[in-house]
């Protein structure tokens, strides 16, 4: 099982969560950062349909791969 982890940074003029490199809206505060941040970590725990997705990896290429619908991440928040 895959872990993720959002940090709570502070970001253009308030607080933001993040995951890796990219960055949520800005917050006014660091606490509704937070909660907005776990609201979306307990998300990542509900299952969902198997389905082919799309992305882009780093280095600009593009990848289709089947994702199970049950194969959900260990997601937590680094307030």
């Amino acid at each position: 099982m895959a872990k993720i982890h959002y940090k709570i940074v502070e970001h253009d003029g308030g607080w933001a969560y993040k995951l890796e490199d990219v960055f949520s809206e800005s917050f006014r505060t660091k606490a509704a950062a937070v909660i907005a941040a776990k609201r979306v970590a307990a998300e990542q725990h509900v299952p969902g349909n198997t389905t082919h997705i799309e992305f882009q990896d780093s280095d600009g290429r593009w990848h289709t791969e089947l994702s199970e619908g049950t194969d959900r991440p260990e997601a937590d928040v680094e307030a």
